[in-house]
């Protein structure tokens, strides 16, 4: 399912995750997905039928909706392919494109009406409507905001871990 980014752009904008089939279910890593017998036990429980089995991978479709966290997908894996503790977040974070609609003097906030943990807000500006900032922190990779994106604007990046220099 991984493939290596081709460009030192998409790996740093996080294309090569977006672009591969689909994200993972939450707590599974790519390590952990070769214990996967495509049996799609994970899929069938879905709450919110996020988790699709592509070419006998479990992966998540956030246009579909979002992830809960709910557990249910992890408490019926027949492998170890989920971490024994439910996740309670991905390894990625919603990002907004240049395309969304408030960004263009169109009035939308579908994205912040959606959000469970408030990461996406707007902000106020000066002869036009509010513009949306996100905030990575609360942020948990759930996909709330994709699906109802009208102008679908709305994808994931990996996260980063920032690397002190001395």
């Amino acid at each position: 399912m991984g493939q290596v980014a081709s460009t030192r752009r998409g790996f740093l904008t996080g294309s090569a995750l977006r672009h591969r089939q689909g994200y993972y279910p939450p707590g599974v890593t790519n390590a952990s997905i070769g214990n996967c017998s495509g049996c799609g036990e994970c899929a069938e429980v879905c709450p919110t039928k996020v988790i699709l089995m592509r070419d006998g991978v479990p992966t998540v479709d956030f246009q579909a909706g979002e992830c809960t966290f709910c557990g249910k997908c992890s408490a019926r894996c027949p492998e170890r392919v989920f971490p024994p503790e439910p996740a309670a977040s991905f390894a990625h974070h919603a990002m907004i494109a240049d395309n969304c609609l408030a960004l263009n003097f169109v009035d939308c906030q579908a994205c912040r009406d959606a959000c469970p943990t408030t990461a996406i807000r707007f902000k106020p500006r000066l002869g036009g409507p509010f513009v949306p900032v996100l905030d990575t922190d609360p942020c948990t990779g759930c996909g709330a905001c994709i699906s109802v994106c009208p102008t679908q604007s709305i994808t994931m990046t990996a996260n980063t871990m920032e690397v002190a220099h001395a």
